[in-house]
């Protein structure tokens, strides 16, 4: 059985250590973070994903998997060694590569015998070729095998994704390290999962072409909901009948207030920035980047317009803040762009979100949080809903009125019923759907 060591143990490199563990090999998620090792000793899993605590205290308990905070010698007995470290948009939308050049250091300099280096991390085109430098300059002498093995996690079903992907793909320069990995992947190799086994570069292309088509439809939709409203057309059933054609399918073509979380904002823009650096613009994903920014400035205008055209002094509570349901994730949501945006504006804003409202704290504290919908609609002017949790789909909406100081919201999801909104005397407005 390989010794496998994850290191990082943030979103990707947990969700992959805890199913690779899962897939029966003996895995070890270091991290430098003493604090974070420690809670994961606790049995505190840091992130917020559905089924993943029960997913690592399953294979802590077996024995399949550890956490160390002393990553030199996790790298010194490992037989295959998985970067997952983060990946953050740099400046110019490059990725910073910080951590995962200090990983590709430590690495050269602590490997023992023949060791597969393989990167679960999001990179750019050319990082492979980069760490194998970095490793031969720390040690001439290595012997080992580089892969690149892009993650296809979807936040809020990251462990279903990594227990039943689509496909793995395996990028590598020798048959020794495809063999290596469909042993790692062998329960999902033995149920037919496809191995797409490929260059380093491909694979590497193959995560950030996927992820800008994604935002790219998600851009797409919204340009085609604001123009349903402008000539009195309706977006869902006009994505229902395009989804109907499986050329296109109907993934991802649901309007809103444009993308955001950890992957499409940053993936996008480091695509774009490579092409620029090999005169290969990427015109589509630089309009579709463009598109989702003025998306979310969009849901501030169509607020203020709802409020008669100034929200100054006026009391408005956001109802999700989370970049989508089933996550605790607030990275580039659109409430970190709409919320700033109303409190410039001189409005007093009243915040509420079933579990990201602690994440949320960290960037704005200049706004009141509350523990309910219910609590945080009271004598508001208007109420925005921007994450689709189930709780504001079934939401009473008498009740609703019955709360606020006046019956005014914004439904950026489409997610309540436009004829009870009628009927109740709500002045309302969504995304390509008819409206006031």
């Amino acid at each position: 059985m390989k010794k496998i060591t994850i290191i990082g143990t943030g979103y990707v490199g947990l969700v992959s250590g805890a199913g690779i563990a899962e897939f029966g090999h003996h895995v070890t998620c270091a991290d430098i973070d003493l604090e974070k090792i420690d809670q994961l000793k606790r049995g505190e899993i840091p992130i917020y994903e559905p089924g993943l605590d029960a997913l690592v205290s399953d294979n802590v308990n077996n024995g399949r998997l550890s956490f160390s905070n002393e990553v030199k010698s996790c790298i010194e007995v490992a037989d295959i060694i998985f970067i997952a470290v983060g990946t953050p948009q740099g400046h110019n939308g490059e990725a910073d590569l910080s951590a995962v050049k200090t990983v590709a250091e430590t690495i050269g300099t602590h490997m023992n015998g023949y060791t597969l280096i393989c990167t679960k991390s999001t990179v750019p085109i050319g990082t492979g070729k980069m760490i194998e430098l970095i490793i031969k300059s720390k040690n001439p002498n290595a012997n080992f095998d580089y892969v690149s093995n892009p993650e296809f996690l979807r936040e809020g079903a990251a462990v279903k994704d990594f227990l039943h992907p689509d496909r793995i793909v395996v990028g590598t320069r020798s048959e020794k390290a495809a063999s290596i990995m469909r042993n790692v992947y062998r329960p999902l190799y033995i149920n037919e999962t496809p191995i797409v086994a490929t260059t380093v570069e491909t694979a590497e292309m193959i995560k950030y072409a996927s992820n800008a088509f994604l935002a790219l439809k998600i851009s797409y939709i919204n340009e085609i909901a604001n123009l349903c409203e402008a000539v009195g057309a309706n977006v869902h059933e006009v994505a229902k009948a395009m989804g109907q054609d499986g050329r296109i399918s109907p993934k991802f073509l649901h309007p809103g207030p444009g993308f955001g979380g950890s992957c499409f904002p940053k993936d996008t823009e480091a695509l774009a920035a490579t092409g620029r650096e090999n005169s290969a613009p990427m015109r589509t994903i630089e309009a579709a980047i463009q598109t989702n920014t003025n998306q979310k400035l969009k849901m501030v205008d169509k607020l203020v317009a709802l409020l008669g055209g100034d929200v100054k002094g006026k009391t408005v509570a956001i109802l999700g803040l989370a970049f989508k349901p089933q996550t605790d994730d607030v990275r580039d949501a659109a409430s970190r762009v709409i919320i700033p945006e109303l409190v410039d504006k001189g409005a007093t804003v009243h915040a509420y979100d079933p579990i990201a409202m602690d994440n949320f704290k960290r960037h704005h504290s200049d706004i009141s949080y509350f523990e309910n919908w219910q609590a945080a609609v009271l004598g508001a002017d208007g109420a925005v809903i921007l994450t689709e949790w189930n709780e504001f789909r079934g939401m009473d909406l008498s009740d609703l009125k019955s709360r606020m100081a006046s019956p005014v919201i914004l439904d950026t999801k489409n997610i309540l019923s436009i004829q009870q909104l009628k009927s109740l005397g709500f002045t309302f407005d969504n995304v390509g759907r008819t409206a006031i």
